[in-house]
């Protein structure tokens, strides 16, 4: 293990609010390499056919975890949505791991998207990452956007007021990327992402 996860390691093991552990018995999330792996299916979340009942189920929860609400001294979280091939969605448990911050507020705050998903049941298929800001308003960053940074088919990102936001990138392939918004139990499409401008993920609001 390098010296930086090291140190994440011996951060996050401190973490014991959150219920997580990241060395022990119960190992929900770690580094593999550069990358971070999370383990699944999370139980606080229940499974669905629909994926956006497990979507719609995130934000509440997350939003109870430590640092989830503390601003500029906040904490990001990822995990990934996922399916075993059997139509049925699953959220992974949610990783703090990220990039180092330095000691005090610090108005960018990040997690690293899972690179893969544990689940002694079977092979999961990710099809969405999420994270979490910890203030609001809060939408997409740039850095949310950028083509670059696009993994999986969706991306789904919310803030302290539960404000849910839905990328579908499209990355690597001509349609414009969209950006959502979720409005009850619907999907508002507010903006696209021309295919010219996915590099940097120039957002043009619907309508322009």
């Amino acid at each position: 293990m390098s010296l930086r996860w090291a140190r994440v390691a011996l951060l996050l093991t401190a973490c014991s609010g959150a219920g997580y552990r990241y060395a022990g018995r119960d190992v929900y999330f770690g580094p593999d390499g550069g990358q971070v792996w999370v383990r699944g299916p999370w139980p606080a979340i229940q499974p669905s056919r629909n994926v956006d009942d497990v979507i719609d189920q995130l934000c509440p929860i997350i939003m109870e975890m430590d640092g989830a609400r503390e601003k500029e001294y906040g904490q990001e979280y990822c995990g990934v949505l996922y399916s075993l091939g059997d139509g049925v969605f699953y959220a992974s448990y949610p990783s703090p791991i990220g990039e180092m911050q330095r000691i005090g507020p610090n108005k960018r705050k990040s997690c690293t998207s899972p690179r893969y998903v544990r689940d002694e049941r079977g092979r999961a298929v990710g099809i969405a990452d999420y994270h979490s800001h910890p203030w609001a308003p809060s939408p997409l960053t740039p850095e949310d956007r950028w083509e670059k940074n696009q993994r999986w088919l969706i991306r789904i990102q919310f803030d302290t007021d539960c404000h849910v936001m839905k990328l579908v990138p499209h990355a690597n392939e001509p349609q414009p990327g969209e950006v959502y918004l979720r409005k009850g139990r619907t999907w508002e499409l507010i903006g696209i992402i021309k295919p010219e401008h996915k590099p940097l993920g120039i957002v043009t609001d619907v309508g322009d």
